[in-house]
C-alpha cells in the first residue's frame, strides 16, 4: 500500500469575515457599538456601559450626553434575552440620575419596563426593571403612568420573588406609589396585605422597614385596617415591638399600630388579646423619644372617637401620658399634651388628668419652647372647660401668673388658649379677682388688636367673662380696649362677631362704659348687624338693648319704648323719633343749636346745677385746714337771683398773731385751689336745673307714696300729672288745646329748643306720659313708656285685681292697663280693648 497522504483542510469561504477582538478605552466608542446588528456585540457593549455607569453619577451624565439612553431604549425590548437583560441593567443603574429620569419620562419607558415584569422573564431583568421603576416613581407623573399602565399587579406579585433585590425594589416602588390616594384605593383589591406581612419575616432589615412604611401609609384607610386585623397583622406588629432585636423597626411598627387604634373594632380586638396593655407598657418602659412621641400621637388619633376614649380610659392610658410629660424631650411633651387634649373629652379621663396631670402642664407653661407652651395651654383649656374642680387645680398649682404671662407668647394658638383657660377660671369669683389683680384687662386690650381671628374671638370672650366687674370695665376703658372691641363688631368671622357682641353687652352694664361705647359707634354697628338676617345673632340684639338701657334717651328715640326696668334719671331727654341712619346728638350738641322751628326737646333734670359745685367743695374737704382741735365749720348763705344758689365757705379759726396770719395765707391758697377746680368743672356744659320738677317729685312722694295699693297710687299720680299739665281735656275739644303755642313761648323765652319738663304747663299725650314715667320711677311705681304716632304716647302699668267675693286669699295675676292722662285722668283702660286703641291712635 502506498503511504497515506494527509489531506489539507478546506480553506474558509471568501465572503466570511474573520472574527477579531476590539479593546475600547472610550465610552463613546462603546455607545457607537449599540447600533450594531450583532447580539454578541450589543450584549458586551451594554455590559461594559453597565460597569461604567456603576462607577458614579458623572459617568451617567457622560453617557446621557453621548446619547446612550436613546440607544438603550431601543434595546430593552430586543428579542435576544441577554441583550435585553444587559440593556435593562444599564437603565436600572442610570435611572438614579435626575436628568436621566427626565429623559426616560419623555421617552415613556414605563410601559416597556412593566412588560418585562412577566413571570417568565429572567430574575435579573426583574431586579433592574423594578429598580428603574422605583427610581422613577419618585415623580408624581410617573406614579400616574405606572398606575394607569397596570404596574401595581406585577409589582405585588414580585413581592413573593425568591430574589431579595427584587422584593426590595418592588416594595419600595409600591411604597412610593401608595402615597397617591388613587393607588391606595386600588391596592386593597389586589390583596397586598398578606405579602407585605410576609416581608416582615425577611432577614433583611431594609425589606422589613419598607414593608412597615408601606403598611403605615395604606393603613390610613379604614378598609385596609380591617383587612390587616383579619390577616392577624396586629399580632405581627406586636411581636416586632416585643422583640429587642427589631428595635430599629419599633418606630415604624408603632406608626402602623397607631393607625389601627383609630377604629373601635380594631382597638377592641387589640384590647381583648391583651395587646393594648402590652402597647402602653412598652411605651412606659421605652427610652426612645421617637417611640414615645409616636405612641402619644397614636393615642391622640384614637381618642378622636368616644368609644376609643372609653377603652383607653379602661386601660389607664392617662398614667402613660402623664409620665410622658416628664420626659426631657420637647417633641414628646408636645405629643403627650396633645393626647391629653383629645383624651379629656372623656369625663373620667378629665378627672384623672385633673388629679395628677395639671401641675405638670402648668410647669410646661414656663418652657422655652413655644410649641411646648402652646400644647400645654391647649390641654389646660380643654381640661378646665366646664370643670370647676380642674380650674381650681390650675389655681392651686399656681398657674394664674404663668397663664397671664402666656398672653404675651409668640404663637397665636398659645395666646388664644391661655385666654380660654383664664376665662374658665373666671367662673369662680376668688380666681377672677386674683386674675384681675394681674392686669388681665390691660392684656386683653392689647389682644383685641390682634389680626388672628382665634385670638380676637377668645379675647372678646374673656372680656365678657371679666367685664362683669365694675373695676375691670374701668381698667378696660382706661387701657383703650373699647375701641378695638367695637371694631371687632365689623368682623366677617361669625364667632368673633358673636363674642364681641357678648363683650359689648357685658361692658354696657354701667353708664360710663355704655356712653363711651356709643361714642365709638357701637350702637350704629349693632343696628346695622341686626338689620342683616345673616349677621344678626342673639348677642347682637341683647348688646343693642343693653347699650340702649344705659342710654335711655337714645333708646326711647330709636325704639319708642321704655320698660318698667328702664328708670329715667336726670339727664334724660326726649328729642322725638329719630330716623334710621341719622346721628343721635347729645343734649349739649342740641342746646348749642339755638332756637329752631323743630320739635322741642323735653329734658329731665331734678338736680340743681349748684349742687355739683358744692359737692366739688365737699369732695376736697380733706384739703381744707382745720383749727387746733381738727375741725372746721361752714355757713351757707342764700341769695335770690334767677333761682340760683351761691355757696360761700367761711372758716372759723382760734388763735392770734403770726401763726394765725400764716394759716390765713394757707387758707387762701387752698380755697383758691378748690375754686379753680370748681371753675374747671364749670367749663363742662351742664343742663340747667328744673326746680319745678323737683317740687313735683317731692309733692308726689308726700301725697302718693302713703297710699296702700298700686291702683290707688297710679290713679293719684295720673290725676297729679294731669293737674300740672293743663288738667282734663274733653275728647272733642282736643284740637282746641293749644299746647303747641305754649311750648313755642317757652322756647322763645329760653332762646333754645331744650325745654325743662317742669316748665310745661300745657302738655299733650307725650309730655304727660313722660312726666308720669319720671315721677313713677322716683317713687317706685312700675310703668312703661310707649311712643305712638302723631304726638301720642302712653304709660302701661300692671295692677292686681281684687279677689272675687267669697274667695279669701286668692291671688289673681296682674292685668295690664293703659293710664288715661288726658280725658279722664286716673282711669285705667284695659290693654287690648277698643278704648285702649282709641287712646293710642287718632
Amino acid at each position: 500500500m502506498g503511504k497515506k497522504i494527509k489531506k489539507e483542510g478546506e480553506p474558509p469561504p471568501k465572503d466570511v469575515f474573520d472574527p477579531f477582538f476590539i479593546e475600547s478605552k472610550t465610552a463613546a466608542t462603546v455607545v457607537l457599538m449599540l447600533s450594531s446588528s450583532e447580539e454578541e456585540i450589543l450584549a458586551k457593549a451594554c455590559h461594559a456601559l453597565y460597569k461604567f455607569a456603576s462607577k458614579g453619577d458623572e459617568n451617567k451624565v457622560t453617557l446621557l450626553g453621548l446619547g446612550a439612553v436613546e440607544q438603550l431604549y431601543k434595546l430593552i425590548s430586543h428579542e435576544d434575552p441577554i441583550v435585553r437583560r444587559n440593556a435593562i441593567m444599564v437603565f436600572g443603574i442610570m435611572a438614579s440620575n435626575n436628568d436621566v429620569k427626565k429623559l426616560l419620562r419623555e421617552l415613556d419607558v414605563t410601559n416597556s419596563l412593566i412588560s418585562q415584569l412577566e413571570p417568565e422573564e429572567d430574575v435579573v431583568i426583574h431586579e433592574f426593571a423594578t429598580l428603574c421603576l422605583a427610581h422613577m416613581a419618585v415623580e408624581y407623573t410617573t406614579k400616574v403612568q405606572i398606575f394607569e399602565q397596570g404596574g401595581l399587579e406585577p409589582l405585588i406579585r414580585l413581592l413573593g420573588s425568591p430574589d431579595p433585590d427584587v422584593k426590595k425594589n418592588s416594595v419600595e416602588c409600591i411604597y412610593l406609589l401608595v402615597q397617591d390616594f388613587q393607588s391606595r384605593a386600588a391596592i386593597r383589591a389586589l390583596n397586598v396585605i398578606p405579602p407585605l406581612l410576609e416581608l416582615l419575616k425577611s432577614e433583611y432589615p431594609v425589606i422589613q422597614l419598607l414593608a412597615l412604611k408601606t403598611l403605615e401609609v395604606i393603613s390610613k384607610d379604614r378598609e385596609t385596617r380591617i383587612i390587616l386585623g383579619e390577616s392577624k397583622g396586629l399580632d405581627c406588629l406586636l411581636k416586632i415591638l416585643e422583640t429587642n432585636e427589631f428595635s430599629d423597626l419599633h418606630v415604624e411598627a408603632l406608626a402602623v399600630l397607631g393607625n389601627c387604634l383609630e377604629d373601635v373594632h380594631t382597638l377592641q380586638l387589640i384590647q381583648q388579646t391583651g395587646g393594648l396593655k402590652k402597647l402602653l407598657s412598652f411605651v412606659g418602659v421605652s427610652t426612645v423619644p421617637d417611640i414615645q412621641k409616636d405612641a402619644a400621637k397614636a393615642i391622640t388619633r384614637a381618642a378622636y372617637d368616644s368609644e376609643n376614649r372609653k377603652i383607653l380610659n379602661e386601660e389607664e392610658a392617662e398614667k402613660c401620658l402623664i409620665n410622658l410629660l416628664e420626659i426631657d424631650n420637647d417633641g414628646v411633651k408636645v405629643a403627650a399634651s396633645q393626647a391629653i387634649s383629645a383624651m379629656c373629652e372623656n369625663l373620667a379621663s378629665k378627672r384623672a388628668f385633673g388629679l395628677q396631670g395639671i401641675p405638670q402642664l402648668v410647669q410646661l407653661l414656663s418652657s422655652d419652647s413655644e410649641e411646648v407652651k402652646e400644647a400645654a395651654v391647649t390641654a389646660l383649656a380643654n381640661l378646665t372647660a366646664a370643670s370647676p374642680s380642674n380650674a381650681s387645680a390650675v389655681a392651686e398649682a399656681e398657674g394664674i401668673e404663668p397663664l397671664v404671662n402666656t398672653l404675651n407668647a409668640q404663637r397665636d394658638g398659645a395666646i388664644a388658649n391661655a385666654a380660654t383657660v383664664l376665662t374658665n377660671l373666671a367662673t369662680q369669683e376668688p380666681f377672677r379677682v386674683t386674675i384681675q389683680s394681674r392686669g388681665i384687662m390691660r392684656a386683653l386690650a392689647e389682644l383685641l388688636h390682634s389680626n388672628n381671628s382665634q385670638v380676637q374671638s377668645k379675647a372678646a370672650f374673656a372680656v365678657a367673662a371679666f367685664g362683669c366687674d365694675a373695676d375691670a370695665r374701668t381698667e378696660l376703658r382706661n387701657a383703650g380696649g373699647l375701641g378695638p372691641l367695637v371694631e371687632l363688631l365689623h368682623s366677617k368671622n361669625e364667632e368673633v362677631r358673636r363674642n364681641a357682641c357678648w363683650a359689648v353687652m357685658v361692658c354696657a352694664s354701667d353708664e360710663l362704659t355704655a356712653v363711651e361705647l356709643c361714642r365709638l359707634g357701637a350702637l350704629d354697628i349693632l343696628e346695622e348687624i341686626n338689620l342683616s338676617t345673616g349677621r344678626k345673632n342673639n348677642f347682637s340684639e341683647a348688646a343693642l338693648e343693653k347699650l340702649l338701657d344705659n342710654n335711655l334717651s337714645q333708646k326711647y328715640s330709636q325704639m319708642g319704648y321704655l320698660s318698667s326696668s328702664n328708670i329715667i334719671t336726670d339727664g334724660f331727654y326726649d328729642c322725638g323719633q329719630i330716623r334710621p341712619g341719622v346721628k343721635f346728638l347729645s343734649l349739649e350738641e342740641l342746646s348749642m343749636q339755638g332756637l329752631t322751628d323743630r320739635r322741642a326737646i323735653i329734658f329731665i333734670n331734678a338736680k340743681p346745677q349748684e349742687d355739683t359745685a358744692f359737692k366739688a367743695i365737699l369732695s376736697n374737704a380733706h384739703l381744707l385746714p382745720t383749727d387746733s382741735q381738727g375741725s372746721y365749720t361752714k355757713k351757707k348763705k342764700k341769695k335770690k337771683k334767677r333761682k340760683k344758689l351761691v355757696y360761700i365757705v367761711f372758716y372759723v379759726r382760734k388763735g392770734k398773731g403770726k401763726k394765725e396770719e400764716e394759716k390765713s395765707k394757707e387758707d387762701i391758697q387752698i380755697t383758691s385751689k378748690v375754686q379753680d377746680e370748681i371753675n374747671l368743672e364749670r367749663l363742662h356744659w351742664l343742663p340747667p336745673p328744673d326746680f319745678m320738677l323737683l317740687d313735683y317729685i317731692n309733692d308726689a312722694s308726700k301725697t302718693i307714696l302713703p297710699l296702700t295699693t298700686t291702683r290707688e297710687q297710679v290713679v293719684a299720680l295720673a290725676q297729679f300729672v294731669a293737674g300740672k299739665m293743663g288738667g282734663p281735656i274733653e275728647r272733642d275739644k282736643l284740637h282746641d288745646f293749644s299746647w303747641e303755642l305754649h311750648i313755642s313761648e317757652i322756647e322763645f323765652e329760653l332762646k333754645c329748643n331744650v325745654v325743662p319738663i317742669g316748665k310745661v304747663k300745657k302738655g299733650t299725650f307725650y309730655h304727660r306720659a313722660l312726666l308720669f314715667k319720671v315721677i313713677a320711677d322716683r317713687i317706685g311705681i312700675g310703668c312703661s313708656l310707649v311712643r305712638g304716632e302723631y304726638n301720642r304716647a302712653w304709660n302701661e302699668v300692671k295692677v292686681v285685681e281684687d279677689s272675687p267675693q267669697g274667695i279669701a286669699g286668692l291671688l289673681l295675676p296682674p292685668q295690664e292697663y293703659i293710664v288715661d292722662l288726658m280725658f279722664e285722668p286716673g282711669f285705667l283702660i284695659k290693654q287690648g280693648s277698643t278704648e285702649a286703641d282709641q287712646y293710642k291712635h287718632i
